[in-house]
């Protein structure tokens, strides 16, 4: 019987659905079957399903195992700036405090699911295009919103959009 889930804030959560979507891609563009790709990881194929569900009670062990044999290796990044950026101006930052998700095209499209709420902190609208950037139309991208991403990207992601 799998362990019980552990209490998540919404965006790790989202976060690690994001990482099994990312395994299952993977697997899947590489033509590997759930069965041997779970054999390959030393786990079962159940095991193999949940972490593609990004279930949190799987030991994050257990995920690693499962990108290291689709051939994804990890890197840790520290989100530079978060503390700092609270403490600058929106004007020195280049994006506000809460963002308007009805002041950006694409970020609309990516919150559809987001009913009331009107505006995001910086943090929750870098993870949203983050997770999300595979429905972003970059063509479409107005300055402003391209504007948005590269400072949100500057200063908490570190300078790398992870995506």
């Amino acid at each position: 019987m799998p362990a019980a889930s552990p209490s998540l804030d919404v965006a790790v959560a989202a976060k690690l659905e994001a990482l099994g979507e990312r395994l299952r891609e993977r697997r899947k563009a590489l033509k590997i079957s759930a069965v041997s790709a779970a054999e390959s990881a030393g786990l079962s194929r159940v095991t193999l399903h949940r972490i593609e569900r990004g279930e949190p009670s799987v030991a994050m062990g257990a995920y690693i195992t499962v990108a290291n044999a689709l051939g994804i290796e990890f890197e840790l990044a520290e989100r530079v700036g978060r503390t700092s950026a609270k403490r600058r101006s929106a004007k020195e930052r280049g994006y506000p405090a809460r963002v308007r998700i009805a002041d950006f095209a694409q970020l609309q499209r990516l919150a559809w699911q987001l009913h009331g709420v009107a505006t995001l902190t910086p943090e929750a609208t870098l993870g949203l295009y983050e997770r999300n950037w595979k429905h972003v139309d970059v063509a479409r991208l107005e300055p402003g919103e391209r504007a948005l991403i590269q400072a949100l990207v500057q200063d908490l992601g570190g300078g790398r959009l992870l995506v």
